[in-house]
C-alpha cells in the first residue's frame, strides 16, 4: 500500500551521488560542498568540549551562549532586530531548519511562493507539510531574479508563505534591496508570512546581500535562516540557525526540531561558540577565493567547451548554472526526453564530471547544467581538462 511518503519527489541530486561512487577518481562538481578546512577556532572549540564532557543532552533550542551570539550576529551584521536569544533556535543544519518552519506556518492547503529553479528539497519540504507550492520562474535576462509582476500575479487567497532564497541556488541570482523592499511591501499588503533562506549570505561577489528581515516592520512576519555551512566551511557538521519574533509560531517549531532531533549535536554546538568567538578573517578570505575559483571555472569553460554552454558568472554563491546549447546537442546526437539529464550522465560517464541537471531545480531549468566550483583549483582544472576531450570527441551511440 502506498503512503505519502511515497508521493514525495526524490532530488536527482542522491541519484547523481550513488552514481559518482561508481566512477574511479570522479571530478565532484556535483556536490554543494567547499574544499576548505574548518576554521582553526572551531576544531579548538570542540576538543575543549570533549576535553570538557560536553557529550550529554542540551536544551532544544541551544546552549545559551550559542543563542546569545546568534542574536548578536543578526542584530550586528544583519541589521535585525532579534532583542532576545529567546528569538533564535539552533537546527541540524538548513533543511531541518526550513522543514521546523514550514511546519510551524503551514496547514493543509496553504500556498507557498518558491523560485524556479530552487533547492530541491524546498518543494518537498512544502509538500511534506501538506502546503502547495506555488513556482514563479526567476528570469535569467533580470540576473536570475523575479519579476515581481509576476509574483504578485501568483498570490491567491489561499498564499500563507514567500519563500525567499537570496543568492540563490542554484542560480546565484541575487534580489536588490529595490525587490526586497517591494516584496516587504506585497508581504504586508497580503498579509503574508516571509521564510528568508539566507545560507549564502557571505558569498556575494556582485552586489550587497541584504535580509528582508532588516527592513522596517519585516521581522515580524519574517523568518531569516540561517547556516555555518557555507560560512565556516561547515557542510558535514549540520549546524544552522533561524530567528522568530513571534511566540506561537516559535513554539510550535521548537517541538518540530523537538520531535525530530531532541537537540543538536553537543559538539556542534560548542564549535559553532568557538567559529563565532575566534576570527572573523576566514570569512572574506573563503569569498575571495571563491570569486577566484568562479572566474577561473567560468574562463576554462569557454575555452574547454566553446559554443557548448552560455551563461554569465553569478553574483553570489559558487555555482556555474550554465545553459547547454541545444544546436550543438542536436549536433552530437545528444537527445532524449531531457537534455539536462542527457549531458550530465554523458559528463560523468565519459569524463568523470559530476554535475546536477537543471530539471531537477524546478521545470524553468530544463536545459540547464549545474557545476559546484567551491571545489579545489585543481579538481575544478581537472574537469575542465576532462571536458575538453569529452565535449569535442563525436558522442558514441549503440
Amino acid at each position: 500500500m502506498g503512503t505519502f511518503l511515497d508521493t514525495l519527489p526524490l532530488s536527482a541530486i542522491v541519484r547523481i551521488r550513488d552514481m559518482m561512487y561508481t566512477v574511479d577518481k570522479p571530478f565532484r562538481l556535483d556536490q554543494g560542498d567547499v574544499s576548505f578546512d574548518a576554521p582553526p577556532a572551531f576544531k579548538e572549540a570542540v576538543q575543549k568540549a570533549l576535553a570538557d564532557n560536553h557529550t550529554h543532552y542540551l536544551p532544544t533550542t541551544g546552549v545559551p551562549r550559542l543563542r546569545e551570539l546568534l542574536a548578536a550576529k543578526m542584530r550586528d551584521k544583519n541589521g535585525i532586530p532579534v532583542e532576545s536569544p529567546a528569538d533564535v533556535q539552533v537546527t541540524n543544519g538548513g533543511t531541518h531548519a526550513i522543514y521546523a518552519v514550514m511546519q510551524a506556518l503551514l496547514e493543509p492547503g496553504d500556498e507557498v511562493i518558491v523560485p524556479d529553479p530552487e533547492w530541491p528539497p524546498t518543494m518537498a519540504i512544502v509538500i511534506a507539510a501538506h502546503g502547495v507550492p506555488v513556482a514563479v520562474p526567476l528570469r535569467e535576462e533580470l540576473g536570475w531574479r523575479w519579476d515581481l509582476d509576476e509574483v504578485e500575479r501568483a498570490i491567491t487567497p489561499k498564499t500563507r508563505v514567500l519563500y525567499i532564497n537570496s543568492p540563490n541556488n542554484p542560480t546565484g541570482g541575487l534580489l536588490t534591496r529595490d525587490d526586497l523592499e517591494r516584496l516587504a511591501a506585497i508581504a504586508r499588503e497580503r498579509n503574508l508570512w516571509v521564510i528568508s533562506d539566507e545560507a549564502y549570505e557571505d558569498l556575494v561577489y556582485d552586489g550587497t546581500h541584504v535580509s528582508i528581515a532588516s527592513l522596517p516592520r519585516m521581522y515580524v512576519r519574517t523568518i531569516p535562516t540561517y547556516t555555518f555551512s557555507k560560512t565556516y566551511a561547515l557542510t558535514g557538521v549540520r549546524m544552522c540557525y533561524y530567528a522568530v519574533r513571534d511566540a506561537t509560531i516559535r513554539a510550535r517549531a521548537m517541538k518540530v526540531v523537538l520531535y525530530t532531533t531532541s537537540n543538536v549535536s553537543s559538539l556542534t554546538q560548542y564549535g559553532a561558540i568557538g567559529a563565532l568567538e575566534g576570527p572573523q578573517s576566514c570569512i572574506d578570505e573563503f569569498r575571495t577565493e571563491l570569486k577566484a575559483r568562479r572566474d577561473l571555472f567560468y574562463a576554462g569553460l569557454q575555452e574547454a567547451a566553446p559554443g557548448v554552454f552560455s551563461g554569465e558568472p553569478p553574483a553570489g554563491a559558487f555555482y556555474a548554472f550554465v545553459k547547454v546549447n541545444p544546436e550543438w546537442a542536436r549536433s552530437a546526437g545528444l537527445g532524449g526526453e531531457s537534455l539536462s539529464w542527457a549531458m550530465a550522465e554523458h559528463l560523468i560517464k565519459n569524463g568523470r564530471i559530476g554535475c546536477v541537471p537543471g530539471v531537477d531545480f524546478g521545470a524553468t531549468a530544463e536545459g540547464y547544467i549545474r557545476f559546484c566550483t567551491a571545489r579545489s583549483r585543481e579538481e575544478l582544472n581537472g574537469a575542465l581538462e576532462s571536458m575538453k576531450g569529452v565535449l569535442s570527441t563525436p558522442i558514441a551511440h549503440p
